[in-house]
This record gives structure tokens, sequence and C-alpha cells, in this order.
């Protein structure tokens, strides 16, 4: 009969935790080396129908490209349509090659501080939406990744009226003014008359000593008066 007692336990195939902390550091290594492309910290436009404007997109990798390839897409009723294309060789290669798909539109990137801007000429009210700049660097194994811009095409430009919030926030900041010095006037008050009671305190304890000398009450100089001597 086997004895249990002497049995190895059962040992789960853990990863060491150097391991663990190895892929984290890779893992982090590789995501800063990622391709990336950026419409820029506002992306979306208004402007007037008729009017000539730019869709920014520039990329960045930290490990640099290699034929990267990229391209603008319009997303038309649900349908991407493809604006223009084009392959940047290296980074110090000037983009002229691009394949443009639509009518109105330049590319004005020339890969220029890594941009791939492209021009829209006399928008109209069909050309507002939602344009796609794609990129995918062969260098990163395919690594691709894309931005969103969005143009709005209006009659005009809508001025804002800030009459109300102006005279709102005058009038929330005077207020605030108002509350603040009624409480500096206050306090102001309140240590001015701290000081007289003190003064008074003070007045009265004086008077008070003066009093009790002129009254010769017990205790006083006017008590103090020698002993006669017995014969």
């Amino acid at each position: 009969m086997q004895d249990r007692g002497t049995e190895e336990p059962v040992r789960l195939g853990l990863p060491h935790p150097a391991v663990g902390l190895i892929f984290s550091m890779l893992l982090a290594v590789w995501t800063t080396q990622a391709l990336e492309m950026s419409v820029g910290k506002i992306p979306f436009l208004e402007a007037v129908n008729g009017s000539t404007v730019m869709l920014p997109c520039s990329y960045s990798s930290c490990i640099g490209i290699k034929n990267l390839y990229f391209n603008w897409q319009f997303n038309q009723n649900g349908t991407m349509q493809k604006v223009c294309e084009s392959v940047i060789p290296s980074a110090d290669v000037v983009v002229s090659d691009v394949s443009i798909f639509r009518d109105r539109v330049e590319f004005v990137g020339k890969n220029d501080h890594n941009n791939v801007s492209i021009l829209l000429w006399n928008i109209t009210f069909e050309d507002g939406g939602y344009y796609t700049c794609f990129g995918r660097n062969p260098k990163e194994k395919g690594k691709n990744h894309s931005a969103v811009f969005h143009l709005i095409v209006v009659d005009e430009v809508r001025v804002v009226d800030n009459t109300l919030p102006t005279i709102i926030a005058a009038a929330v900041g005077g207020a605030i003014a108002l509350i603040m010095g009624f409480m500096l006037l206050k306090n102001l008050t309140l240590f001015v008359l701290s000081k007289l009671e003190e003064k008074n305190k003070e007045c009265l304890v004086t008077l008070s000593g003066i009093d009790n000398t002129d009254n010769g009450i017990s205790g006083s100089k006017a008590d103090s008066k020698p002993t006669p001597k017995k014969k």
C-alpha cells in the first residue's frame, strides 16, 4: 500500500515575477515605439460654405518609418471613401507622388515635419463630415493607427453673443467682492472694538487705584501710619 503522506505536493507552473516585469518593460517599449497619427488638439473645424480649409494630420514614431503607407478617407453615409493615398519611403524623402481620388483635394503635407495634411478647395455642404487619417508602418511589423477629423460646413460663421454670460459673470463677481468687503469691514470693526474695550478696562483699573488712595481705604498708602509707642 502506497504511503500518501510522502507524496510531493502539486506545484502550479506560475511564472517568476521577473518574467512578468521583463514582459511589462518590453510592452512599454513597444508602446512608445508605436506609430501614431494625430489631427491636432482640436479635431474639428467649422468652416463657411465655399471656403478653402486644411485638414491637418501628422505622424510620429520613435523608431522611425520605412515605406510608411498613409491615406485619407471620408465617411459618406457610413461608407468609407478614399480621398488620397501614398507611401513615404523614409522620413527625409519629400512626398510628391500622391494619388487623389476626390475633386478639389490637394496634398500639402510634403512630409515636412511628418506632415500629411490635405487642402479642400471651395468646400460644399456635401464635404462636411468625418475624415480619417490612416497610417501603417512596415518597420513596426505593420503597426497602424488612425485619427478622425470632423469638418462642419455652415452658411456663415455664427457669432456667439456673450452679453448674458458677461452680465452674469459681472454680477457674480460684484456679489463676491461685496461679501468680501463686508467681511473685511466686519473683522476690522470687531478688532477696533476689542482694542477699545481693552483700553477701557485698563483705564478703569487705573482709576480704581487712584480712588482707593485718595479715600484712605485699608490697604492703601493713607493707612500707613506708625504705631504709637507705649510709655
